[in-house]
């Protein structure tokens, strides 16, 4: 039997990228289901729920609910595009790799060194926030040190074998998990009345409706509700990507993204709707210490404040970890692919350790910045991120137009998760990804990222162009294969 080698291709798009990750990958297939299952279900479970969409109630008011469960629709179809293609083609490089198949070398070049970015600019941002909480805990100690702390930690543990990242990350969306299906479970009791030790009364729709209504601040606020929103979601892709390296790629990718949807957005939706049915949304404690403390402290949970400190310095750290793997992981594929410098690209013991090192390098990069220069470069770093989770969703939906039609067509049997509605819904998510950057462009923080975004896109896309081209120059001529 011929290897690929030794067989000319018909058409570069219609074969896996050239040093796509395979069943002979150098990378050691030890994650497990578990592992997989609670990736997928604490990927987006991190600060911006636990506190960051105190914000997003301050903006909508109870109209939050329907911002976050419109959003959760909409994440819910890319999640399963992307479930679709990752099935039918496990790779480390996910949708980088699917945006390379179908689109062409510049398009997973542009993808996944933006997604790259993206991490290791959030790994920065969660380090400062782990950190802000131990200074908390431990007045007169260095922000600096707790942030390198950290780093060293879970760079170390992501230089170890990729089973130490997937236990890590089990035991901490477990906490996660199991955090908010306390708090859901409590404000259920609490809005029934029924909460054992608390002399709260049940609250009615009196939250709901009262204090301006349901949508106190008009479509207006509704909208920023919903930016914020979507943002919070991202961080789901890194199941895909860690799927490559599990015992069985293509089952545990299926089941992890099957399970995980729904669950993520009764978690979402659900505790949205917990806080603002037990709380006034104008109440500023949820802004000032977050829905879900300020929920707890109102039915005088004892503690309410640290346990959550404890919860959300989880989420950080959590958060970190996953960052650092999809980072390397990403950074690993793209190089693999010729798409970056081969240095970076070695594995040893089953690990690119040299791609998590320099990912986690440019993460306290990022830290450092925001000491070096706050006011210019680091909030420059920040809205360059802003809208690339979307960016991404684009290149996943796109791939997902073309890549469907032709495994229907070559390899019908890869289609072990199908996308609904295909290809119906496919376009109604571009829509509103579409819309989403309309809405941006009409508030001035969101606009200012969506340019900065925009402008980091454009030069990776236009560098992924060229190198694309001179590399099909320097190609030989393929033979033409007989009639």
């Amino acid at each position: 039997m011929s290897t690929s080698k030794d067989t000319p291709k018909d058409t570069p798009k219609d074969a896996a990228p050239e040093g796509a990750p395979a069943a002979d990958s150098p990378l050691v297939h030890g994650l497990k289901q578990r592992h997989l299952s609670m990736i997928a279900l604490g990927g987006v479970i991190g600060a911006g729920l636990f506190v960051g969409s105190g914000a997003g109630i301050a903006a909508a008011g109870p109209s939050i609910v329907l911002a976050y469960a419109v959003s959760g629709a909409l994440v819910m179809l890319v999640m399963r595009m992307l479930g679709e293609m990752s099935a039918a083609n496990p790779a480390s490089g996910s949708f980088s790799v699917h945006a390379e198949r179908a689109i062409g070398p510049w398009a997973g070049f542009t993808a996944g060194w933006g997604f790259w970015f993206l991490l290791c600019v959030a790994v920065g941002i969660e380090g400062i926030g782990a950190a802000d909480i131990m200074v908390g805990w431990f007045p007169g100690t260095p922000q600096w040190a707790w942030v390198a702390l950290f780093m060293l930690v879970f760079c170390g543990s992501n230089l170890t074998a990729v089973k130490n990242f997937g236990e890590f990350e089990f035991w901490f969306a477990a906490l996660k998990v199991g955090a908010i299906a306390l708090f859901l479970g409590i404000g259920v009791l609490a809005i029934l009345g029924i909460l054992p030790g608390s002399d709260v009364p049940a609250p009615g729709t009196a939250n709901l409706t009262g204090e301006g209504g349901f949508m106190p601040k008009g479509t207006d606020g509704l909208i920023i509700g919903l930016l914020a929103s979507v943002f919070a979601y991202g961080g789901l892709e890194t199941v895909t990507i860690a799927a490559a390296e599990s015992e069985k790629p293509v089952q545990s990718v299926a089941k992890a993204v099957r399970t995980a949807m729904w669950r993520i957005a009764v978690f979402y939706v659900g505790s949205m709707l917990v806080v603002v049915t037990l709380l006034p949304w104008d109440n500023k404690e949820v802004a000032e210490k977050g829905p879900y403390v300020a929920t707890l402290d109102h039915l005088g949970i004892p503690g309410a404040g640290q346990i959550m400190n404890v919860v959300i310095l989880i989420a950080l750290l959590s958060a970190m970890n996953a960052n650092i793997y999809g980072a390397s992981r990403m950074s690993y594929s793209l190089i693999e692919r010729g798409q970056g410098p081969k240095a970076l690209g070695r594995v040893y013991g089953g690990v690119p350790r040299l791609a998590v090192l320099a990912s986690s390098v440019f993460g306290f990069v990022c830290v450092l910045l925001s000491y070096w220069r706050p006011d210019d470069v680091f909030p420059w770093l920040l809205n360059m991120i802003g809208a690339m989770i979307l960016v991404v969703w684009i290149f996943i939906a796109a791939s997902q137009l073309i890549l469907r039609r032709r495994t229907e067509r070559e390899e019908p049997q890869k289609l072990v998760v199908k996308m609904w509605a295909y290809p119906f819904l496919t376009w109604v998510a571009l829509a509103a990804m579409a819309y989403i950057f309309y809405l941006m462009t009409q508030q001035p923080d969101t606009r200012k990222q969506l340019l900065a975004t925009g402008a980091l896109t454009l030069v990776l896309a236009v560098i992924g162009f060229v190198r694309q081209k001179l590399a099909e120059r320097s190609e030989p001529s393929a033979p033409v294969a007989a009639e």
